[in-house]
C-alpha cells in the first residue's frame, strides 16, 4: 500500500488542481514566515518556503509523503508575493499592467518517516494586456486578488487580465501539475 500523501497547504486552489487529477490526499496548513531573506532570488525563495512548509507538516505527521509548495510573481526582479491590502493589490496590478512576468513555483516533495526531500522549481511567462486604473479599482474590488501572489487569480477573473503565457498554466494558479506528478512518483504516490 503506498504511503498517504499529505497536502501542506490550505490553499483551496492547489488542494482542487489535487484532486482533478486524481491524486487522494489530506491537508494541514502549514504557516511560515514569507519574507524574503536580503539577496535571495525567487527560485532560492519559493524553494525556501516549499521545503519549511514541508518540514512543519512532517514534523507535526511523522509519516506519509508531504507535499509542499510556495508561489510568487517576479517583475523588475522584485519578488510579488500576496497583496497586505487593497492599495497593495491595486500597485501590483499597475506594476504588472501591459508587461511581462515570471510567476515562480517551488515544490518540496518529503518523505515524513525518512527525511527523503527534492525540491525543485517551476517558471511561466506570463504577459499582462495593459489595464486602465478603472479596470485595476474593479478587479481589486471584486476582493479576488487578496489572497494571491501578485494580486491576481488566472482560473477566476483575473483571467481577462491575462495576454498569453509561455510554460506551464498550473504553475500559475499555484501547483505545476506536471512536475509534482514527475515528484510523487519517485516516492511512490500515483493520481488514480
Amino acid at each position: 500500500m503506498p504511503p498517504d500523501l499529505i497536502l501542506a497547504s490550505a490553499s483551496p486552489r492547489r488542494r482542487a488542481l489535487l484532486a482533478q487529477v486524481g491524486y487522494s490526499f489530506t491537508f494541514e496548513s502549514a504557516d511560515v514566515d514569507e519574507s524574503v531573506i536580503l539577496g535571495e532570488t525567487p527560485e532560492a525563495h519559493t524553494a525556501r518556503l516549499a521545503r519549511e512548509k514541508a518540514c512543519v507538516v512532517a514534523l507535526r505527521t511523522r509519516k506519509g509523503i508531504v507535499l509542499a509548495a510556495d508561489t510568487v510573481v517576479v517583475v523588475d526582479d522584485m519578488i510579488l508575493g500576496k497583496p497586505t491590502a487593497r492599495q497593495d493589490a491595486v500597485r501590483m496590478l499597475s506594476l504588472l499592467s501591459g508587461r511581462k512576468h515570471t510567476v515562480v513555483s517551488g515544490v518540496a516533495v518529503l518523505d515524513a518517516a525518512t527525511g527523503g526531500m527534492d525540491v525543485r522549481n517551476s517558471a511561466t511567462g506570463v504577459w499582462f494586456r495593459p489595464l486602465s486604473r478603472h479596470e485595476i479599482e474593479s478587479y481589486v474590488a471584486t476582493g479576488e486578488p487578496l489572497d494571491k501572489a501578485g494580486a491576481y487569480g488566472i482560473q477566476g477573473r483575473g483571467a481577462v487580465l491575462v495576454e498569453r503565457i509561455e510554460g506551464c498554466y498550473f504553475n500559475v494558479v499555484g501547483l505545476p501539475i506536471s512536475l509534482v506528478a514527475t515528484m510523487l512518483a519517485a516516492f511512490g504516490i500515483e493520481a488514480r
